[in-house]
């Protein structure tokens, strides 16, 4: 969709369920990957599944060091942040696309993308071609979820794990009833 090659930087805002797959497709599509945390504890982590940079994703003065750089920003988060910064951070024709369910619109100043010919998108899903591809790409990869596994019966224990920012990467609950 947005034509990543082995030559495009790609930034990726969100390192759970979603980002840490991320960061292993655009790896294997050879781009050079960077990982917008806001989990320092993480980072040997984000490197070891192929990301190329990690950076603090709470420090403003390290995000405005990245102006200009990124051909693709994806967000996975589902919370509202400052995107000016990560808008900030996009190449000319650069595309800030979402695929995280923010409830909140959106601010996003009309010279942010006029400026550089810029684009903010989203998507919930790619086209069953697209799937194909993506699934043909992790099975010659190797690509895999990382999971943690919660019996149903521990569903409460499971969440405060998640909200307390410690899953690693993707929580799933199998049936022990």
């Amino acid at each position: 969709m947005h034509n990543i090659t082995a030559t495009s930087r790609v930034g990726v805002i969100g390192i759970g369920g979603l980002g840490h797959i991320a960061i292993k497709i655009l790896h294997a599509m050879g781009a050079e990957v960077t990982a917008f945390s806001s989990t320092p504890d993480k980072k040997q982590s984000i490197l070891d599944m192929g990301a190329d940079h990690v950076v603090n994703s709470r420090d403003p003065e390290e995000l405005k060091k990245l102006a200009g750089q990124f051909d693709l920003i994806l967000s996975t988060v589902a919370v509202d942040l400052d995107w000016q910064p990560y808008f900030a951070a996009l190449a000319p024709r650069g595309n800030f696309h979402t695929v995280g369910a923010v409830m909140k619109p959106f601010e996003v100043p009309a010279f942010s993308l006029i400026l550089g010919d810029r684009a903010v998108t989203g998507s919930s899903t790619g086209s069953p071609g697209q799937l194909r591809s993506l699934l043909k790409l992790a099975a010659r990869a190797d690509i895999a979820p990382k999971v943690e596994f919660f019996p149903m019966s521990k569903i409460n224990e499971a969440l405060d794990h998640v909200r307390a920012g410690k899953a690693n990467y993707r929580v799933v609950l199998k049936a022990d009833f």
